[in-house]
Order: structure tokens, then sequence, then C-alpha cells
């Protein structure tokens, strides 16, 4: 006889506009899993989650809660019915305590703090969460934060968690931690749905998986026994090629394309680049690892002009840029791809030609009299849409409208043409499915093998280990060392992410 399941979805149906999010859609979580839920940007993952917990209506289906219908048309009804989702991104006041975020929303009238208190830490204690209740946020570590997230949700007692790429900004070791709870929680009769790109959590953690494709599920399986390349066949619906840089070793006389030196820079008389120093050789991928805000964004920022150094020197083929306005920097030969590219790096009612023209609008080359020579524009381009395999009806259509995947193949196209010599690479995949990212890194392994300096930040360890020549690691704007692959293993590179010496860590491993 058939188990009935905690939660079911039957025949989910959503369209937006005429655009099909889910069709027909069927699955059913049981109490002591984890359902592995994987698919594509686009594929339906978050819009049928969003479904579950009452932020969309679908059009069509029915949820059910074992085995009885039920109608979930808020978050406030999927609380109610012990479903809770924790974002991708926090939303925390870093000004108040554990205690307060956790409670905060979740308690009317006059709060009896005693019990609260007494409440959240028998939570803490029952899942073993090490966190002091009584801290202020904003003096905890990215992975001390995910628990309050985690936390919140504990507190109106869920017995169903939607998880969202959770593992986006953590450590390796903090991931262990994470998948530790995860395990606890579903062990004690709980479910957890856990969406993410990343296939090894997905074998680390899951019972179950479910694959999206084109707002359908495809497949539905146990975890045991699945390889990684399976699961990303049924994700894209072809085979994909792994694309490595790192194998291919820097020779010691390689070129030096880029050196920066005892780099610098304060902001509200914090420091957030201390001293750094390191270079990039012609025909090298420096990969820079750590947890995000670290002073990696500062880092690119400084490298491309669009922040002031307080001091250092930055030399870009034996020419000193320190001083250089981003305007010069770009004419020198630098292209910078930055990790929000919503905000930084296009404008989404503008069409692809003229988000190409967006750095270099300046250029003599695109004039025609007091205008812009549209023709040479449309041409160019075209051929970046050709070059770079992007998927779109033409140059004049709107980016906004294109996916995730395709509107970075056009920044990365365009800074890539921009970059003659040197590539500034923030997170160049994050938010994008496994197809897209294949795509982005055979794009960075062709313009390394074209002899440019690529700094690339990633908090992807794959992606780093597999593209970097030598990798630095950063921790409060100090480099801790910087490695070749072979010299780094995921424990080293954790300890390094979070604050040890090379010496420390050395200690460690003996």
């Amino acid at each position: 006889m058939k188990k009935t399941p905690y939660f079911e979805m039957t025949n989910i149906t959503k369209l937006f506009a005429r655009v099909v999010a889910n069709r027909n859609v069927d699955l059913e979580i049981h109490r002591g899993e984890v359902l592995a839920l994987l698919g594509e940007n686009g594929a339906g993952k978050s819009t049928l989650m969003k479904i579950l917990y009452g932020l969309y209506k679908s059009d069509e289906g029915e949820i059910l809660k074992d085995g009885e219908t039920v109608k979930i048309q808020s978050p406030k009804d999927a609380m109610n019915l012990g479903i809770s989702m924790i974002q991708q991104h926090f939303s925390l006041i870093p000004a108040h305590t554990v205690l307060d975020n956790i409670i905060l929303g979740t308690v009317h009238g006059r709060i009896n703090y005693t019990d609260c208190e007494e409440k959240v830490q028998k939570i803490v204690d029952k899942f073993d969460m090490d966190i002091d209740i009584h801290a202020y946020v904003r003096d905890l570590d990215i992975g001390e934060q995910q628990k309050v997230e985690i936390l919140k949700a504990l507190f109106l007692s869920a017995n169903l968690l939607i998880m969202d790429e959770p593992t986006a900004v953590l450590t390796p070791q903090e991931i262990d931690k994470l998948m530790e709870f995860v395990r606890s929680f579903v062990d004690q009769g709980n479910a957890v749905i856990f969406i993410t790109h990343k296939m090894k959590e997905v074998m680390q953690v899951a019972d179950r998986i479910a694959v999206m494709r084109n707002g359908e599920v495809v497949a539905e399986f146990p975890c045991e026994g699945v390889s990684e390349a399976k699961l990303s066949n049924l994700m894209i619906g072809h085979q994909l090629v792994e694309v490595k840089s790192g194998t291919r070793k820097v020779e010691a006389n390689t070129e030096i394309g880029l050196r920066v030196s005892k780099l610098n820079y304060t902001k509200n008389n914090i420091k957030i680049l201390d001293d750094l120093s390191f270079d990039v050789g012609k025909g090298e991928v420096l990969g820079i690892a750590g947890v995000s805000g670290n002073g990696q964004q500062e880092l690119c920022e400084a490298l491309y002009g669009s922040i002031k150094i307080d001091s250092g020197l930055i030399e870009l083929n034996n020419t000193d840029i320190s001083n250089f306005s981003t305007r010069d920097r770009i004419e020198t030969g630098v292209g910078y791809v930055p990790v929000n590219r919503h905000d930084d790096a296009m404008v989404s009612d503008m069409n692809l030609a003229e988000n190409v023209l967006l750095r270099s609008s300046y250029d003599k080359a695109w004039s025609k009299g007091p205008f812009i020579g549209e023709k040479k524009l449309k041409a160019y381009s075209d051929n970046i849409i050709n070059e770079f395999d992007i998927k779109t009806p033409g140059s004049d259509q709107k980016i906004g409208h294109l996916s995730g995947g395709n509107q970075q193949k056009l920044i990365v196209g365009r800074e890539v043409h921009i970059g003659s010599s040197l590539l500034i690479l923030n997170q160049p995949t994050r938010g994008l499915d496994v197809g897209a990212v294949n795509n982005i890194h055979a794009i960075i392994v062709d313009q390394c093998m074209q002899g440019k300096c690529i700094v690339m930040v990633s908090t992807e360890l794959s992606e780093i280990f597999s593209l970097s020549h030598r990798i630095a690691v950063m921790y409060k704007g100090q480099i801790m060392g910087i490695y070749r692959p072979d010299e780094l293993n995921t424990e080293k590179i954790g300890l390094l992410m979070a604050g040890y010496s090379g010496d420390e860590v050395a200690a460690h491993e003996k």
C-alpha cells in the first residue's frame, strides 16, 4: 500500500501572460525525506515552490496535506500548515539581536521575553546550532546568519523547510554543518525541499531527486546510484563537455601582465583592502576564493577604477594605471563583469545593441556625425550574438526579456571585446544553470588561451579549482596565501577562507 505523502501537489499549472511556468506538475514530499529539486533557470522550480509557500496562486491543480486538500493563498496560510521557506538572500536586521530577529513579526501584543528566550534556546540545543541568541546579527559571520534564518522557521514550528540555494555564501565547513542540520531535522520526522545547482550537495544530502525542465517534472528517482553526469543531462536535455583550464600549468617564465603591490582601501574607517599584493601572468586565470564580503568586490572595483584606492600600485603591461579613470582603463584594455548584472552591467529596458554600447558610448567608432551609427553598432552587436551563441530574435530585443544565462553571455561578450589585456570576472556564473555555466567557462578558457590576464572571483569552489592556474584566498581584505590547485583541498581552502593563516593550516593538518 502506497504511503500517503506529507504534502502533495497535483496537476499544478501556472501561466504568466501566456508563458507557461508550470504545466500539469505532480510533486510529493514525505516525512523524514530530503527532496532535491533540480532544473535550469526558468525550468519552473521557484514558481512551483512559491505556489507551495503561498506567494503565487496556481491557475489549475491542488495541494494536499496528509491526503486532505488544503488552501494556501498566502505565506501565512503556509506557515499555519507548517511550511517555511528560507530564501537565498537573508532578511535580517543587523542592529538587533538573534533573539529579536527570530521573534520579530511572530509574537504579538506584550512580549514575554523569558518565555521566548527559553523556546528559542530549546530549539538551539535540540539541533545543536551553537549560536549565542543574545549576539547582535551585525557581529555574526555568514554561516551564523544562516542559522538565524533557520531558527526563524523553526520558531514557527515548521515541519517542511523549502531551502533555496542555501549554501551560496558558505565555506565548506559551514556547508557540512548545514547538511548535518538538514539530516538531523528530517530524522525527527520533518521534511526538506532542497533547491540547488550544486550536484555534490545533492549527492550528500538528498533521499530523492526531482528534475524539472520547461515547467514540467521530467524525472523523479531515488538519489542512490545516480551520477552527476546523468543529472546534468536530464536538466539541460543533452550531454555537457567538461571545461578546464587549471590543469594547464603556467610556466615559471610566463610574462607578467598585471602586477598589484601593497593595495589599500578604507571605507567608513574600516580597512577593506589590506596591503594586497599579487601578480597575474599573460594567459593565466588567478582565482580569488573566499566567503562573500571579504573585500573581493572592492578589489575588482579598485582594479577597474570605480573606487579610489588609498595607496598601492596597479601595473598593466608595465604601465602604472593606479590613477587612471575607469574610462582610461577601458581604453587600456580592461573589461569587467560585475557580480550584479542587473544593477551594474545592463539596463533591462534597453535592447541588446544599446547595452553593448554602454561601456564605450564615447568611442568615435560609433559616431556618425552627432549621431550613433546604428548600422555599424548593429553589425558589431550581431557579431557578439553569433560568437557567444546568445539566444535572441535579434539585437533589437530588450535584454530584460532574455534568460539570465543569455543576459550574462552578452555582458561577458561585451567585456571580452573591451578587455584586450585584462578581464575582471566577479562571480561570472552566479545564479546560472549548468548549461549556461558551461558556456561561460568555455569563454573564460578561450580568453585565457588568447593570452589575457584573468582575475576571477568566485564562491563556487568547483569553479575555482577547475579554471584557476593559481588560487588566492581572501579573508577580511587580506590574501591568506596564493596556491596552485594541486596544493589545496576542500578542508585546507575552507580553513583559509575562515581566516586561518598558512602556518595554522599546516599545523592543523598535522
